[in-house]
């Protein structure tokens, strides 16, 4: 789990920096895949590989958040926040400066994913390489850096 501290501090350093929207992203792997989500092609960056994430409502909590993402795009019920993979920015499309904190997630069952604002799904392999933004790479990059397979 964890500490709420750090997720207060997350906000509050985002805040200081001029980040102007929060987004949460959630890495959810299961027997060595990590689930991708595919934007359709009439959205913002359409047609990209993404993780589940999306935007933090005004005064809500990074892991409330996270939970409610999850669980709007996917269906799939989220237990736990495992571990903080980072961060990364960019400019939304209406031009905000937006943070994306990320997260390894724990869920009760992989299956079955009911896509609500995605075209797409797929559990791709965490030995290849995926078809996502290179701050993507990097955040999955982390994450096999913490847990290796095995």
């Amino acid at each position: 789990m964890i500490p709420a501290r750090l997720l207060d501090q997350l906000v509050q350093e985002a805040d200081w920096e001029g980040i102007r929207q929060l987004v949460v992203g959630a890495v959810i792997v299961h027997n060595g895949r990590v689930l991708l989500l595919r934007r359709p092609d009439t959205d913002f960056m359409g047609n990209i590989w993404e993780l589940p994430s999306g935007k933090v409502e005004s005064g809500e909590p990074l892991d409330t958040a996270l939970f409610r993402e999850i669980e709007e795009e996917t269906g799939l019920d989220a237990t736990n926040l495992r571990h903080y993979l980072g961060a990364f920015d960019y400019l939304s499309g209406s031009g905000k400066r937006s943070r994306q904190f990320n997260f390894v997630v724990d869920i009760v069952e992989p299956e079955p994913v009911t896509l609500t604002e995605h075209d797409a799904y797929v559990w791709s392999d965490l030995a290849e390489d995926p078809p996502v933004t290179d701050a993507v790479k990097e955040v999955l990059e982390h994450f096999r850096s913490i847990e290796p397979a095995g």
